[in-house]
């Protein structure tokens, strides 16, 4: 397993375990869908600095970078 994919099945960890949702796939859009919300959102960003020990700006939360778990693992490798 790629240190890329471990880090997207991690992430998916995050959904299902502290956000109880479970993401049908890494490329699932998830404001989209639903599964994210402005809520969802922010509870989001506080298990991933929790998780992996990164810290968010105002300037990092553009949507782009959360639509979807593969976008998410780009925006946690970008900062660890």
């Amino acid at each position: 397993m790629s240190p890329d994919s471990r880090l997207r099945e991690r992430i998916a960890d995050v959904f299902s375990g502290a956000l109880h949702v479970d993401v049908p796939s890494a490329d699932t859009d998830l404001f989209d869908t639903g599964v994210l919300d402005s809520l969802a959102f922010v509870e989001l960003l506080l298990h991933l600095e929790r998780e992996f020990g990164i810290k968010t700006s105002a300037h990092d939360l553009e949507m782009e970078n959360f639509r979807s778990i593969a976008r998410i693992a780009e925006f946690v490798m970008a900062r660890g």
